[in-house]
């Protein structure tokens, strides 16, 4: 039964074309925020350690606040998002992290920016799973649908480069807080949009919270993200970097137990214990891995060994987004419907190797480097990247019961971090391992391919699922 048969009020509640439209454009402007917010304060950060006097020890939990935050309660963003009415949540996100978002950029000292920054993930996990869910319950018809997931993921696909580039301008012309003051009118006007978008209703359950359920969860993914953080400076083999994954995992495995008997639980085992639900988490997990460790390669190397600046690096990833664009909203966005997901996600997350197999190739005496290795790759990669995130986000959501939807949305999401904070550690520890720069680059983007060839042999069986006609 599909989802439009499970969920006819919802449905019928997507409004007219315009307000669809309406939708899908507030949605975006919201997802890039999320995404944004990711990318554009690593530009900033050095600016903002010698204004606010941090020490080097403590400048990443500049960062680290924000992913943990984020990554740690997006599952209990889901269920509030089921509860409460995904417009409802979504419209509250949106005010939270604008006043977040200026609470960082107004801070005066590190204490208050790191707590803004992780109040910032507060909130932008209850805002992502709203967002998706809302597309989800508008978008029904599977070619509307189809290309309504092709620009929400060519939105993803395109904010980290776009992060770059404004973290650059704005580091450089208007001061580091600009890169927080930023959010604050984008965010407003897509409060100003969503009081147009059609009301969902709110879930009716009854019963308690699976308290339970969400100490597990915060506390198990947010000891594996934490964990995957820290191995850059201490190393794998660090006794706390081992202890914080292993005790990651065994709270994971716990809430798994816990969820599998809970009577209202965050995350309904049915969600994950689908061939191709499972499939699609899978595929866009390992894809992050892989990404933000090539996003990381492209920073250091334009920067470090071509002397570009960091709006420099921010302008030639452009040309990814751009191909990203192509691949989310020409390709997948067409497609989506007429033929299988396998048939968009393993092409695509075989070109996307393809990219990281061209970089393998450099060495310190390459010449012509930009036009004959850093451009295919950054082609390459973002139509990779584009292809696989809208059949991908698609699969996570489809044929759900719409109490399912908000706890799907938050699960892709939560693979997204978990990818991008897998890939970044095992990045940089790898590249960091090497003796020469250039060489361990590439070798950690050896790792990325193989990575890349791993996801689209675990996907082709999995997602692979008959088109209604």
């Amino acid at each position: 039964m599909s989802l439009q048969e499970k969920e006819p009020a919802v449905a019928a509640s997507g409004g007219s074309p315009g307000r669809r439209r309406l939708t899908l454009a507030v949605v975006s402007a919201a997802q890039l925020l999320v995404v944004l917010d990711g990318t554009i304060v690593n530009i900033a950060l050095p600016s903002a350690q010698r204004a606010l006097g941090m020490s080097d020890a403590n400048r990443q939990w500049a960062i680290t606040a924000y992913a943990l935050a984020f990554g740690g309660l997006l599952l209990i963003g889901g269920r509030v998002s089921g509860a409460l009415g995904h417009r409802r949540t979504f419209v509250t996100g949106l005010i939270g992290f604008a006043a977040a978002s200026a609470l960082a950029g107004a801070a005066v000292n590190p204490e208050t920016l790191f707590a803004a920054r992780a109040l910032q993930g507060v909130f932008a996990a209850a805002l992502a799973p709203a967002g998706l869910s809302l597309l989800t319950t508008t978008f029904t018809e599977p070619h509307e649908r189809g290309r309504a997931f092709g620009v929400f993921a060519a939105v993803g696909a395109a904010g980290s480069a776009v992060g770059l580039v404004a973290g650059g301008l704005l580091t450089e012309h208007a001061g580091w807080r600009w890169c927080l003051y930023i959010n604050v009118p984008i965010a407003l006007l897509a409060v100003l949009g969503a009081t147009w978008v059609p009301r969902d209703r709110p879930g009716r359950e009854t019963g308690r919270l699976d308290v339970a359920g969400a100490v597990l969860s915060t506390a198990g993914f947010g000891a594996v993200v934490y964990g995957f953080n820290e191995a850059e400076a201490a190393g794998w083999d660090s006794p706390r970097v081992l202890g914080l994954l292993l005790g990651g995992v065994v709270l994971l495995g716990a809430f798994g137990v816990v969820e599998a008997r809970a009577p209202r639980p965050l995350l309904p085992m049915r969600v994950l214990l689908h061939r191709a639900r499972a499939g699609a988490f899978s595929a866009i997990m390992l894809m992050f891995a892989a990404m933000f460790g090539f996003y990381l390669f492209m920073t250091y190397y334009l920067q470090a060994n071509l002397g570009y600046s960091p709006f420099q690096a921010g302008m030639a990833l452009i040309i990814n987004a751009v191909a990203a664009l192509i691949g989310s909203m020409l390709v997948a966005g067409r497609l989506h419907g007429r033929v299988p997901p396998a048939a968009l996600i393993v092409p695509g997350l075989l070109t996307a190797a393809a990219g990281m197999l061209v970089l393998t190739r450099l060495t310190p005496q390459s010449e012509d480097v930009l036009p004959l290795y850093l451009v295919p790759a950054l082609v390459l990669t973002g139509l990779g990247l584009g292809c696989v995130m809208p059949p991908t986000a698609a699969l996570a959501t489809a044929d759900l019961d719409w109490r399912d939807v908000g706890a799907a949305s938050a699960a892709y999401n939560a693979a997204q971090q978990l990818g991008a904070a897998l890939g970044t550690a095992l990045f940089n520890t790898v590249a960091a391992s090497a003796a020469v720069p250039v060489h361990g680059y590439t070798t950690a983007l050896t790792v990325a391919f193989g990575i890349l060839l791993a996801a689209a042999c675990l996907a082709a069986p999995l997602t692979w699922k008959r088109v209604r006609r």
